[in-house]
């Protein structure tokens, strides 16, 4: 048998007003643990000298030591920004 709630003395405003705050507080709760997708984005090898405040001697060194993880497509060299903040989150820890 299926449950069955009988409400009494409440207006249709006052129903609409709970359901209303209810959905406000999943709505806020959602948004706490939603985290947006960002497209790749892929920075040349000068964005990230400026972003990293780097010479590109350095920039070359770590990609030589692993520590940047360059992507080529043809002669060019290309670096994905969320490995750029991987790596700065990492190094802060």
């Amino acid at each position: 048998m299926e449950n069955v709630t009988q409400i009494h003395h409440t207006t249709t405003e006052e129903l609409t007003e709970i359901f209303a705050c209810l959905l406000d507080q999943r709505i806020n709760d959602l948004k706490k643990s939603f985290t947006p997708k960002e497209p790749d984005e892929y920075l040349t090898g000068k964005e990230l000298e400026e972003i990293l405040k780097i010479s590109s001697v350095s920039r070359w060194s770590w990609g030589r030591k692993g520590i940047l993880n360059p992507k080529k497509i043809g002669n060019r060299t290309y670096y994905l920004r969320s490995e750029i903040k991987e790596l700065l989150v990492k190094s802060n820890k």
